[in-house]
């Protein structure tokens, strides 16, 4: 039965952005997580004998299932943790979790506030560190959304794509992914709630080199009409929730209604990371309508996620 994978090349190859990809890195996952889906069986078994700690620091649903699942179709145990069950409760450092973990583990998952947490862990850490989600940005996410607009639109490069609402950790995950994959990204959000110019910056610096761009706007109306790919998200994420009542009134024009989707493009989809609020940044006929694919896009984080872990592990 294999141990961890110590003697491996590049053995700690963390996941903690988007950015951590090349554009032909990602295009080389999105590819093979487009094999997991199709074949599972022929991966069912690449991790056996290895561990996965998956610790969560903020609340999940589909992050936590589709890991946890992810692990064990691919062979490994995952060991999912809330800081609460671990020293890291009492005050031990995330540095000395990422030492100790090293030693019993092949990788771990963290899903916590700060960034900077998942470096000081990645700092540490022998094995890989994955970001499942930190108030900067949500890679994981980002891989589901690309592997689902290529699967109904064929393609990725040249695709526009209007996200709409809180310029968050997903918006800034889509900037730099969709910027990797040649795609226009246009984000509109109210003043004082976009995208940290750094991002910004970085996915204008990436799409250079492949065709992409990333457009801010304030206006919900330029952002949506002829888009290829509707987007939105939460008004207020995890750690905002005093803000929630401010946020509904500033984000009410940002919403995802017929309206938007009747000034796409006519084949245009329909996303959300979800949870969703219906009747907030989504209506109930949109998330439900035909265009929707949301429900497919939730699908594929489980694969993306096999297809990650593989990956990092060297295990294709």
């Amino acid at each position: 039965m294999p141990g961890p994978r110590y003697d491996l090349p590049d053995m700690a190859r963390n996941f903690l952005s988007v950015d951590d990809l090349s554009a032909s890195e990602l295009a080389e996952l999105l590819e093979l997580s487009e094999k997991v889906k199709t074949s599972p069986s022929d991966y069912a078994q690449r991790l056996a004998g290895l561990s996965v700690a998956m610790i969560f620091e903020k609340p999940s649903t589909r992050t936590r299932v589709s890991f946890e699942v992810a692990i064990a179709e691919v062979g490994a145990h995952p060991l999912a943790l809330s800081s609460s069950e671990l020293q890291l409760g009492r005050g031990e450092t995330i540095e000395d979790t990422g030492r100790v973990l090293s030693r019993y583990v092949d990788a771990i998952v963290l899903r916590t506030f700060g960034q900077e947490r998942l470096e000081a862990l990645a700092r540490t850490a022998t094995v890989p560190v994955v970001n499942a989600l930190s108030d900067f940005e949500h890679p994981c996410q980002c891989l589901a959304d690309l592997l689902t607009i290529n699967e109904k639109k064929g393609r990725l490069a040249r695709l526009t794509v209007a996200y709409v609402g809180d310029g968050n950790n997903v918006a800034h995950s889509l900037l730099l992914g969709g910027a990797k994959a040649g795609m226009h990204l246009r984000v509109a959000t109210p003043f004082g709630y976009e995208p940290i110019p750094q991002v910004i910056r970085r996915a204008e610096e990436i799409g250079k080199d492949t065709g992409g761009s990333a457009m801010i706007t304030h206006d919900p109306e330029q952002a949506v009409t002829g888009a290829d790919v509707l987007y939105t998200d939460v008004w207020a994420s995890m750690g905002q929730e005093e803000e929630a009542t401010e946020r509904t009134l500033v984000f009410q024009p940002y919403r995802l209604d017929e309206f938007a989707v009747e000034r796409a493009a006519k084949d245009a989809i329909v996303m959300h990371c979800l949870p969703a609020h219906r009747g907030q940044e989504i209506t109930d006929g949109v998330i439900d309508g035909p265009q929707s694919v949301v429900w497919d896009q939730a699908e594929n984080r489980l694969h993306t996620q096999k297809a990650l872990l593989l990956w990092l592990l060297r295990e294709v």
